[in-house]
């Protein structure tokens, strides 16, 4: 099977890959839409999901100027959503996230940067990137979820690794300047519900060329891929939040919002959605 001209590889549709064959060619290649719920009830899984980004939503509205006052009046009746704010501006005036804007030299707010990987590109929606005066840059990356994910979990997780690796290939084009070591870079993932644990993983440079040989593999696997039907996970239990399980014959009913193992996020709040032209192209 050939990828579809033009295709768009991210920390999004490989961890699907990863996850599933079978459900990143669906959701990625064939584009198909399956008239599934992901999980029940249905209702409060998509009240999370929206919850999730009109926080991000606000967050990006605050950073680029617009008011605590105007901001407040959007946020209405909704308690969890005013907990989330003001967590954020706690954090932010006395605690992790305003230690982060110390210095800082330059700031990107809801930036998509890309990479060439061979043929394909490979790219990173950034919630927020900080860099600071002492040319080390913050990945910030806000996660909305109900439990804290774990750190094992957290590392394993390709956005992890793609994230800290678009950036040190593509923020020189972006700031025209000289090249960032992977030393200089740090993710930082910001809960919500746990403000006070941030999560922080460091790169260096043999992180960077691990990165870049399993990076490159895995785009050149996937490209070279012939099967009319990709395979499915042997993992079934991930089957029960997929909304193809029907369709691949893994059972009808969705799983429980309960039965989510405290580090899962809603799939749909993870899907990278971006126009050709909203993407900072980085040619090496």
């Amino acid at each position: 099977m050939t990828l579809p001209e033009g295709f768009l590889f991210s920390q999004s549709n490989l961890q699907d890959y990863m996850d599933c064959q079978r459900r990143f060619q669906l959701r990625h290649i064939h584009h198909l839409a399956w008239p599934a719920v992901e999980a029940e009830p249905y209702l409060e899984n998509e009240r999370r999901i929206d919850q999730g980004a009109q926080f991000h939503k606000i967050v990006h509205q605050f950073l680029v100027g617009i008011s605590e006052e105007q901001i407040n009046q959007t946020i209405g009746a909704d308690e969890t959503m005013q907990m989330w704010w003001n967590n954020f501006l706690a954090a932010l005036k006395h605690g992790n996230l305003g230690r982060l804007f110390e210095g800082v030299n330059q700031r990107f707010e809801e930036i998509a940067l890309s990479a060439q990987m061979d043929t394909f590109r490979l790219i990173a929606k950034y919630d927020l990137l900080v860099l600071h005066k002492d040319s080390t840059v913050t990945i910030i990356d806000w996660k909305t979820s109900e439990n804290r994910p774990k750190h094992r979990w957290l590392a394993d997780r390709l956005q992890t690794h793609v994230y800290p690796f678009v950036l040190v290939k593509a923020l020189p084009g972006l700031i025209k300047g000289k090249p960032v070591s992977p030393d200089q870079v740090e993710m930082l993932y910001w809960f919500t519900n746990q403000p006070d644990q941030p999560e922080r993983f460091s790169y260096n440079q043999r992180n960077y060329e691990e990165d870049l040989r399993f990076l490159t593999n895995l785009i050149s696997t996937i490209s070279q891929k012939t099967e009319a039907i990709f395979p499915l996970t042997p993992y079934e239990k991930r089957c029960l939040f997929c909304t193809y399980r029907s369709l691949c014959n893994r059972g009808v009913e969705p799983g429980q919002l309960q039965q989510v193992e405290e580090w899962l996020e809603p799939a749909s709040a993870e899907e990278v959605s971006l126009d050709f032209d909203q993407i900072r192209e980085i040619e090496l």
